[in-house]
């Protein structure tokens, strides 16, 4: 019997989903509720390409061998570090004829879930890749289940920006529901003071899109916080942020200081985008009572959010976006295609990978 989440591709240990699943079963038969994807391209979660990156000094060679090696270990693409994965994009190959996706063979899709629950099989050895970049070049296959999701890449977009976009799409929807929930919320209440809203790593992937969906949501003013120089002249000139401030987010103090004095006070919705462990205190302390923080960054400690904010006695609401709000997909490509300045952050980054 097959099982719409996945769960009779569960090797070890049995009974446990398949993103929590030490291994999974790669093979390329499918059930009949199963699709098969020919892979062509793999983008790595920020937070993982980060930790192997670092281990190794940058050295790519051993970067991919780890990594060719974490994917025939446990067949999927779960760096038992960060616990974190990332997506991918290929061509359908076979469909199974119970498959509710509405995928048709030959179909160019990203997958909407992670790699850490999606069984792989990488046939190339990575051998077009350097090991110097999130997005990975291959050849292999994957297998998605009933309650997998995935979108058919859109036509006006080169394929490795749609992925890059893609992989990070349930920020911004998120950011925008939490936003447009204050907005409402105020105007209910007769209050007309504007909705503020900060986003740390402004400058990366996730955050140019949710300071973007922020403003497209209502949000009066907006704090886009950075760690280096460069990347505060690129948001700057990306003009997504009313404000963008200066900061390691690893900081507390400075942290809830460049938010306070951009916006004049704490942020009502902070978002955190960066993908280093240790920003937890500094977003809840940058935060006012009653506000929203929501944590995108796989490299979170959720414990520490929680102790955090209980020590420092925040009245402050915590969300873990899971990647996945309905629309989310076709939101982030609106924007991509709609804001110049998200557009120009994400062709530069590609360009530099």
């Amino acid at each position: 019997m097959t099982s719409p989440v996945g769960l009779h591709r569960v090797v070890e240990p049995a009974g446990v989903l398949p993103q929590a699943a030490w291994r999974l079963d790669a093979d390329p038969r499918i059930a009949p509720n199963e699709v098969r994807i020919r892979v062509e391209r793999l983008n790595l979660d920020a937070a993982s390409f980060r930790q192997l990156a670092e281990k190794h000094g940058g050295d790519g060679a051993k970067v991919r061998a780890e990594v060719l090696e974490i994917v025939s270990t446990r067949g999927k693409m779960q760096n038992p570090v960060t616990g974190s994965g990332g997506m991918l994009i290929g061509t359908v190959e076979e469909v199974g004829r119970r498959s509710p996706l509405g995928l048709t063979a030959g179909d160019r899709v990203a997958t909407l879930v992670s790699l850490t629950l999606t069984p792989l099989t990488i046939l190339d050895g990575l051998a077009r890749w350097d090991g110097r970049s999130e997005q990975v070049p291959c050849d292999g296959y994957a297998i998605l289940f009933a309650r997998s999701i995935a979108a058919v890449l859109p036509a006006d977009l080169h394929p490795e920006l749609a992925l890059a976009v893609l992989d990070v799409c349930g920020a911004p929807a998120l950011t925008a529901r939490v936003v447009a929930e204050q907005v409402a919320r105020r105007e209910r209440a007769g209050d007309r003071s504007a909705v503020t809203v900060a986003v740390i790593g402004g400058g990366g992937k996730s955050g140019s899109l949710s300071l973007a969906a922020a403003r497209r949501a209502g949000a009066g003013r907006t704090v886009g916080v950075v760690p280096v120089a460069a990347e505060r002249d690129a948001l700057v000139a990306a003009g997504l942020a009313s404000v963008v401030a200066l900061a390691d987010a690893r900081d507390p103090v400075g942290l809830s200081s460049a938010v306070t004095t951009a916006l004049g006070g704490p942020a009502d919705v902070t978002v955190v985008c960066v993908d280093v462990p240790g920003c937890e205190h500094g977003a809840v302390l940058a935060t006012a009572d009653g506000g929203t923080v929501i944590f995108f960054s796989m490299a979170t400690s959720f414990a520490a959010a929680a102790l955090g904010a209980e020590g420092l006695a925040a009245d402050v609401t915590m969300l873990v976006g899971n990647g996945y709000v309905p629309g989310h997909a076709d939101l982030a490509l609106g924007l991509l295609r709609a804001e110049p300045g998200v557009r120009g952050l994400f062709e530069s980054r590609l360009a530099a990978d």
